[in-house]
């Protein structure tokens, strides 16, 4: 295993993470803690959770798999999160953590899910920030992070508040043009940067060719082969402290440790050649450049072309639908606001039929049918 600064911390985190929230037995406790011992033995240090995956389920299992580590001796270091924005509800929350994580202290307690900067100036101003580091001072957390799934220079200027140590935002081998300027200020303030949906979700073990651009010459184009050419190219990323997985089950984890095993990194110039090449393989998806993003109704356009996505690449309209309510926080309504103006399309780098994408979400998504 390869090991990492997690920014100014002082901590060295594994470049492979544990995320909690796709463990497919979660009421089996015993698997679920025979999957984090797996990972740990692999040399696998950072495990990350949220009382939200599992209706609390995760971290009830969290606590009794970290439980299991420190009676073998087995290093960690453990991630939870919070959507409160006030001290009375942070603070009950982080006292419900710890007691189902069984730790007197959360090493990276993150201010979860910051969907846009209106969302984080409303919840800076009741007080975020402060409680945060009272409950540093407490020694109840041992840094203060956040979780987003801003873009472009959005999720940059929110990497810049001062009292953040560590962030958590997406960053996959089909969506990286949305969120490269993160690594800018992360490098700058000297952030741990963890990168969560390395896989895009389902979007590249479904479709591997999506990482052609990242297989050697003669390399199958195949489910594990794509994985594995997709956690290697984060890696790459030297700003970049973990990739986090969310495992299903042990031979998930066995072929990710192997993925690591494997790794041999690019030179920077390799890495840039490799990014040139990506757009071969993305015919018809959004990647996220957000030139579009200029809407006079004030229509997210690129969280909407990310969430189109699952029909170019052969998914449902309920996988559209979930895409937008449970990653970006949108309802599809919102597409049908379109006025048709065609400054998206004009502004596409990609030529894509923006107002046709965005009339079929408002017309065949879930919500919308009721």
């Amino acid at each position: 295993m390869q090991y990492r600064n997690y920014g100014k911390t002082g901590k060295k985190v594994s470049i492979l993470g544990f995320g909690g929230m796709r463990f497919a037995e979660i009421d089996n406790h015993d698997k679920c803690v025979e999957m984090m011992v797996r990972a740990a033995q692999g040399g696998v240090n950072y495990f990350d959770t949220a009382p939200g995956y599992f209706e609390t389920k995760s971290e009830t299992v969290f606590g009794k798999g970290l439980a299991e580590l420190r009676r073998q001796g087995l290093p960690y270091y453990v991630a939870t999160k919070t959507f409160q924005s006030d001290e009375s509800e942070i603070r009950r929350e982080i006292e419900a953590s710890l007691k189902r994580l069984d730790v007197p202290a959360i090493d990276f307690y993150h201010m979860w899910c910051i969907t846009s900067l209106e969302n984080w100036r409303e919840r800076k101003s009741k007080g975020i920030i402060k409680t945060f580091q009272k409950l540093k001072e407490e020694k109840l957390i041992n840094h203060i992070c956040v979780s987003t799934h801003l873009i472009q220079n959005n999720i940059a200027s929110l990497f810049t508040e001062p009292a953040f140590e560590g962030v958590l935002f997406g960053y996959s081998a089909y969506n990286f043009k949305t969120r490269e300027k993160a690594f800018d200020v992360t490098m700058r303030k000297n952030l741990g940067a963890v990168i969560m949906n390395p896989l895009g979700g389902s979007l590249i073990p479904n479709n591997p060719e999506l990482c052609r651009f990242l297989l050697k010459e003669g390399e199958e184009c195949n489910k594990e082969n794509a994985v594995k050419a997709a956690l290697q190219f984060l890696w790459d990323h030297k700003p970049l402290s973990v990739a986090l997985v969310g495992f299903s089950n042990k031979n998930e984890i066995d072929s990710a440790l192997e993925a690591m095993e494997t790794y041999k990194p690019r030179t920077d110039e390799e890495l840039a050649i490799a990014k040139a090449n990506a757009s071969k393989c993305f015919e018809g998806v959004c990647t996220g450049c957000s030139y579009c993003d200029n809407c006079p109704k004030s229509i997210p356009i690129p969280k909407f072309m990310d969430a189109y996505n699952r029909i170019v690449l052969g998914e449902t309209k309920q996988d559209i639908y979930n895409q937008l309510k449970w990653h970006w926080g949108l309802s599809p309504d919102l597409a049908g606001t379109c006025s048709q103006c065609g400054n998206c399309e004009n502004s596409c780098t990609q030529h894509l039929n923006i107002i046709e994408r965005l009339e079929y979400i408002a017309k065949n998504s879930i919500a919308s049918n009721g």
